[in-house]
């Protein structure tokens, strides 16, 4: 019962999908790092399920484009598009997490949410389906979801409230450290093993500059900084999927 309320911690906090209603506790909070990469599994299946149905290409692309976001409730691209603008300041840390708190939209996070879709639907236009494809890209978002996961139970925080901290302080962040490290080693070796060394690649890059732009311009972790990595890290790796794919590597 613990592990399937857990399950839905994960679920209930990170997708918009229906969830059954329970107080959150210590006891199920403490490894809901762990099964947020599900949430991924379902976004894979669902895009997989897209690419199988025999719809005109730029139905498919929008569906690639638009299966994450309804999935998610965009709950990532509100933390993308909130640091977006707090980056664009360049002020100082302080100003930085100011501006994250803002609710309202600045023009800097319009314009890069507008190009942010421009250019995940045009690579999602470039992506031909095959049951191989849809396979990489299911653990691509897997382990996107793994790798931020451990980010926020691995790198410091920046302060002592939102959600990073609420997550952070309530899991087992040596565990949780622990099994996400060997998951998402698994899943870099489940990529490289079909041919996509390159999306496993991007996706270590990202997240080192993800450790470089928390840790430098803003103290530590947040919860949009969290969703500002996953998303930046979803689409180089798509960017990476659709190059090797024309490129014949796949």
């Amino acid at each position: 019962m613990t592990a399937l309320q857990t399950i839905a911690v994960a679920f209930a906090m990170f997708s918009a999908l229906p969830m059954p209603q329970f107080d959150w506790t210590a006891k199920n909070m403490r490894y809901a790092l762990c099964a947020f990469p599900l949430v991924g599994a379902v976004v894979g299946a669902l895009w997989c399920v897209c690419g199988a149905l025999p719809l005109p290409g730029l139905a498919t692309a929008a569906g690639f484009c638009l299966v994450p976001v309804w999935v998610t409730g965009g709950i990532h691209l509100d933390g993308y598009a909130d640091t977006c603008d707090a980056l664009s300041s360049y002020g100082d840390a302080a100003k930085k997490l100011e501006i994250m708190k803002d609710p309202h939209c600045g023009a800097f996070a319009v314009i890069r949410l507008c190009s942010y879709f421009a250019a995940y639907f045009a690579l999602c236009g470039c992506v031909r389906f095959t049951p191989r494809i849809g396979l990489l890209w299911t653990l691509a978002l897997v382990g996107e979801r793994a790798l931020s996961g451990l980010a926020v139970a691995a790198f410091p925080l920046a302060k002592n409230t939102g959600l990073a901290h609420t997550f952070a302080t309530a899991a087992d962040r040596a565990n949780v450290r622990r099994v996400l490290t060997v998951f998402c080693v698994v899943l870099a070796v489940g990529l490289i093993a079909l041919g996509g060394w390159a999306l496993a690649v991007m996706a270590g890059c990202v997240f080192v500059r993800y450790y470089y732009v928390a840790t430098k311009q803003f103290g530590g972790v947040t919860g949009d900084l969290a969703g500002w990595f996953l998303q930046k890290c979803e689409i180089w790796m798509l960017a990476a999927l659709a190059a090797c794919q024309w490129l014949g590597v796949l």
